[in-house]
């Protein structure tokens, strides 16, 4: 039998009944753009078009896309393009969507963390809050953000991204920005809720928006640039706080409180420009504002069989179309994402607490305000640059489980340092140890791909994105409550907890791995068992969809 994997040219002179359609062998190739291709040189004058299944006209017409799909217009299975095209196509695509994403990502996660900021500031003394209220505070937050992901992510389904995005970001920036007027703890804990609220569902829609745009080999990368621009908020926050902190006692606020109202209005400019910035598809591009739109007839053709010819499951379903709740517990039910959806309760709870506690920790080790920001910034850089390596390493090699596996051995040691070392060492050595800790390489954009990878239709990959980010707020929820006020300020119980949870997380992943190997070759097995008729006989009456397909493999 020969293995495809979307990628590897059908020969009119193979069968259809001897191909077998896979996610799961994903080489690396040229057309992953600039930032993924080899040095050798290729001829721009060459022909870039990737081999699929469109190519063998009795394999194609079981992955026709639906003629209710946005871009089947554009739909053409004999359209051939050259590197020289891909290239221009691709360079419009990212500074119109990755960039886009990115730029966003910033607003919602300056929104998001300016507490850890205002927290420097004597905000929770200003608020007669101690260190549990905190932990209430992001309980609620995460709690609110967990109930709106799926209800979220639903309506933007149904009325489009282009327009749900927006309106989210504006309504969250204007609540961020009411909390110059905290009073106290019930207001503190009301605008947590409502913050969480408005911006629950942001990060599962931004996903799948981006997956219209991009292959699937493709998307991985680029989902590490939208978590990179997560960290350097986390850089670019500090140094705002370093000037907007100094206003304490400007027209007689606290300075926590005109970080949080100018910050407020930049993310909200951020959500308006949205509004223009965003369009439906890569076909339907132009507005009154953008006559032109941003693609040509041709660009737009190269952009839909591009993305058809990686992934013909994005032709099944119109980009409004609305997910009914028979096909929500649906894809609810298919348990083999599961493995991931539990990957993502646990996978970043060693790194959870001190990130979520660096700036108090901090301060509590006797750093001023000022130094306490400017410190938390090495972290950030240094988990930014190893987050894009192993991103793109895990592309190159087709491995996923095990850099998790290795996510949690960098982990281990930092966590079990800073829950045994003696109680004089310097401060300067125990912020070595935690700087090290969360410059980790975050696997958390990799596992988003691979959950999107292994959905395999466009309904699943809609709720599998909401479900495996539900898992990930779950796994705050919980590490936002291991650091407690009696325990400070080295919460050395805390740390012995997330010991024992890296440990738990290695075996997760060996499992993870386990499980798709062992559903691969089960369905290697009963694939081969069927007869030639059988197997023309499966693909033309199948009912099976998604990963639920005989010929479908998973991604590990």
């Amino acid at each position: 039998m020969v293995e495809i994997d979307k990628d590897v040219i059908v020969s009119p002179n193979i069968p259809p009944e001897k191909l077998v359609v896979t996610s799961s062998s994903h080489k690396h190739r040229p057309t992953l753009s600039l930032l993924w291709r080899r040095k050798e040189k290729v001829d721009p004058n060459a022909i870039a078009t990737q081999p699929s299944v469109y190519d063998n006209p009795e394999q194609a017409k079981y992955f026709q896309p639906l003629p209710n799909y946005e871009n089947i217009h554009r739909f053409d299975p004999s359209e051939r393009w050259t590197w020289a095209e891909e290239k221009k196509v691709l360079s419009k695509i990212e500074w119109r969507i990755a960039a886009w994403a990115a730029i966003a990502f910033f607003a919602l996660d300056l929104d998001r963390s300016n507490i850890q900021q205002a927290n420097t500031d004597n905000f929770l003394d200003d608020l007669g809050l101690n260190t549990n209220d905190y932990n209430l505070g992001n309980t609620v937050s995460k709690l609110s953000f967990l109930l709106a992901e799926l209800p979220s992510q639903l309506i933007s389904k149904k009325i489009g991204p282009d327009r749900w995005i927006p309106a989210q970001m504006i309504l969250w920036s204007i609540v961020a920005s009411a909390q110059f007027w905290l009073k106290g703890r019930n207001s503190f804990l009301a605008c947590r809720a409502l913050i969480g609220l408005l911006q629950g569902g942001f990060i599962p829609d931004v996903i799948l928006y981006m997956s219209y745009f991009y292959k699937s080999t493709e998307l991985p990368f680029r989902l590490a640039i939208f978590w990179m621009a997560n960290r350097l908020t986390d850089v670019i926050a500090p140094l705002l706080a370093y000037g907007l902190l100094r206003l304490r006692g400007y027209h007689g606020y606290e300075g926590w409180r005109w970080l949080f109202l100018i910050e407020g209005i930049l993310t909200l400019l951020i959500g308006i420009w949205s509004v223009f910035m965003m369009a439906p598809s890569p076909t339907q591009t132009k507005a009154w504002w953008r006559p032109k739109g941003w693609f040509t007839d041709r660009e737009e053709k190269i952009m839909v069989n591009r993305i058809l010819r990686d992934d013909p499951s994005k032709g099944d379903m119109h980009n409004r179309q609305a997910i009914t709740l028979k096909l929500l517990w649906k894809s609810f039910c298919d348990f083999d994402l599961w493995p991931i959806y539990a990957i993502g309760l646990t996978f970043g709870m060693p790194a959870g607490p001190p990130d979520q506690y660096l700036t108090l920790t901090l301060r509590q080790l006797g750093f001023d305000t000022f130094d306490a920001n400017l410190l938390s910034i090495p972290a950030q850089v240094g988990t930014t640059i190893n987050m894009l390596i192993m991103t793109w390493i895990s592309e190159r090699i087709n491995q996923r489980a095990y850099l998790g596996i290795f996510v949690q051995f960098w982990f281990f040691p930092c966590i079990l340092a800073m829950a045994l070392v003696p109680d004089d060492v310097s401060k300067w050595s125990r912020f070595a140890i935690v700087t090290v800790l969360l410059s980790y390489p975050t696997p958390h954009p990799m596992q988003v791909g691979w959950c999107s990878r292994n959905s395999n239709t466009v309904r699943t990959r809609t709720v599998s994105a909401a479900l495996y980010n539900m898992a990930v707020q779950l796994q705050a929820i919980a590490y936002s409550n291991i650091y407690l006020n009696d325990d400070k300020p080295l919460y050395r119980r805390g740390n012995r907890v997330l010991v024992g949870i890296c440990v738990l997380n290695i075996f997760i992943y060996l499992f993870a791995k386990a499980y798709y190997t062992w559903r691969n070759k089960q369905r290697d097995r009963q694939w081969n068992a069927l007869s030639v008729d059988e197997k023309i006989n499966y693909l033309e009456t199948t009912t099976d969809e998604g990963s639920k397909r005989l010929d479908f493999r998973f991604a590990h």
